[in-house]
């Protein structure tokens, strides 16, 4: 089963550092089997709390997807934003009704 994971972003102070850390941790993510398939862009509100940005990154198995998270690699690219933005992050497991 793929596995995503859901960046929703309620605060981001210093954009310069968002886009460091989005730079850095792209090709680590990727190495991980990442793909990215949202990544900020249009959207509407329908239901709930707004957020200023929304990424998606799929992944081939939720085990890539929490390795990749977990690894200090991947951390020490956190580190650049986390004190400068305020997102919630959930890895999720895939559905198949086929």
């Amino acid at each position: 089963m793929k596995a995503y994971w859901i960046a929703t972003y309620k605060k981001i102070d210093n954009l310069k550092k968002l886009r460091e850390y989005a730079e850095k941790a792209t090709p680590i993510i990727k190495k991980f089997g990442g793909k990215a398939i949202v990544r900020g862009g249009k959207y509407q509100l329908i239901d709930g709390e707004e957020f200023i940005r929304t990424v998606i990154w799929e992944f081939p198995n939720f085990e890539q997807a929490t390795l990749c998270q977990s690894s200090n690699e991947y951390q020490k690219c956190w580190d650049i934003a986390k004190d400068t933005t305020k997102r919630n992050l959930q890895i999720i497991e895939g559905f198949n009704i086929e």
